[in-house]
């Protein structure tokens, strides 16, 4: 397999607030996969071909200016449980949780996402940075207070962090039914205002960026933005668990946020 190709600025979405870090919320675009999982898939738990994924992930790791082996992921489970990097781990054998931090240069913390929100913190030197990984249940049951908290043992004040809630599904796409909504409101009530009257009866539109960025201003979070984009409509460039749905089924692709210190 060739190995020679990087990804480019252009085929990665940046945020100047978190341009003190090497930091990329990389698209679909740049990889060596094929067919669903075209072209930059790095889900580890994925059932794309193994030669291909470690290619993709090296050239992930060639971009954050990383050995592929410090590229480090998590077993996602939609929870609240963050992890303190000191050292890597064997990539795809990550334990279990949804969000890291580091104080280490030269490890990068990725997070998989496919709709969910990719969420990437900093503080104003960049040498204290994390990732979460944010669908509605993480970010209900806290995973974006464990971020900040884990940073806050790092010496970060919460006032002090940059966060960007990067590319996921927006809110004129994200129709969800009653129970769905039922249930954000039993973790959160006051998550109401994030929800409107969806075209079809008795559903709603959720705006899962605007609660992200909601719920990081309730903890004190200095700057917090979302960077606007859209999974499901974006073909060319995300990957996107719910336009697989709506298309009946079949193998998916994810794509990877990434962010690492930089060295003092």
């Amino acid at each position: 397999m060739m190995t020679d190709s990087a990804i480019t600025d252009a085929q990665v979405v940046r945020a100047p607030l978190l341009a003190a870090a090497r930091h990329g919320f990389f698209t679909r675009q740049g990889g060596v996969s094929t067919g669903p999982y075209a072209s930059l898939n790095c889900s580890t738990r994925s059932a794309d071909a193994p030669e291909a994924l470690r290619e993709n992930r090296r050239r992930v790791a060639q971009y954050m200016d990383v050995p592929p082996g410090n590229l480090l992921g998590l077993t996602q489970v939609h929870g609240a449980r963050t992890l303190t990097v000191t050292s890597p781990w064997p990539t795809g054998a990550g334990p279990e949780g949804d969000g890291l931090v580091t104080s280490q240069p030269g490890l990068a913390l990725g997070v998989i996402t496919a709709d969910c929100a990719p969420i990437l913190f900093s503080n104003a030197q960049g040498t204290v940075v994390g990732a979460a990984h944010a669908g509605w249940r993480g970010a209900c049951g806290g995973i974006v207070e464990s971020v900040v908290a884990a940073m806050g043992a790092l010496g970060c004040a919460a006032d002090g962090i940059s966060a960007v809630v990067g590319p996921c599904i927006a809110p004129n796409s994200y129709e969800v039914g009653p129970d769905m909504r039922d249930a954000v409101l039993a973790w959160d009530a006051s998550a109401a205002r994030f929800f409107t009257p969806a075209s079809r009866q008795g559903h709603f539109m959720f705006d899962l960026p605007g609660y992200c960025v909601g719920r990081l201003a309730r903890c004190g979070v200095g700057r917090a933005v979302a960077v606007g984009l859209d999974t499901l409509h974006d073909e060319a460039r995300f990957f996107s668990h719910r336009r697989r749905t709506l298309a009946g089924g079949g193998p998916i692709g994810h794509q990877i946020s990434v962010i690492a210190c930089r060295a003092i």
